[in-house]
């Protein structure tokens, strides 16, 4: 039998997370979510391909596409950025025949040198109807 201190087994609570939420003019979600946060001089954010209304917008993937990456746009600024700060991209999308026109949607919103990427082909997302969402990672002024 190994026996543990149980004061090691406890988290340690007295440090603060600095978490600071990034005010946007995106839809005010229900779920219990911020559209970006930033901590320790690094932006994360998921995007989803809904309008101000927050409804998911019509046109396929590459309206969807393009409305995620608007979105993405619109939060960096918020937090006092350009796309040349995402450092990682991560794409989801429910078909893998949708990567060719993310990639080209894509391609019109960076430059080189690109953010590291990944796509992955899921079986669905969390909206009905929904093709892309992006989980992105960037680089913000360290203000903790």
């Amino acid at each position: 039998m190994v026996k543990t201190d149980a004061s090691a087994m406890s988290l340690n609570t007295s440090s603060p997370t600095n978490k600071t939420a990034v005010q946007t003019q995106l839809f005010a979600s229900k779920a219990p979510l911020e559209w970006a946060v930033t901590h320790n001089g690094t932006l994360y954010t998921a995007q989803i391909p809904i309008d101000v209304r927050g409804q998911l917008v019509d046109g396929g993937i590459e309206a969807q596409t393009r409305q995620t990456l608007d979105n993405l746009a619109h939060t960096l600024e918020c937090a006092g950025v350009g796309m040349d700060a995402v450092l990682q991209v991560l794409i989801y999308v429910t078909d893998r025949s949708y990567l060719a026109t993310v990639n080209s949607v894509y391609a019109e919103y960076f430059e080189a040198p690109y953010p590291n990427r990944a796509a992955m082909v899921v079986a669905g997302l969390a909206r009905e109807g929904m093709l892309v969402e992006l989980a992105v990672y960037a680089a913000v002024p360290n203000t903790d």
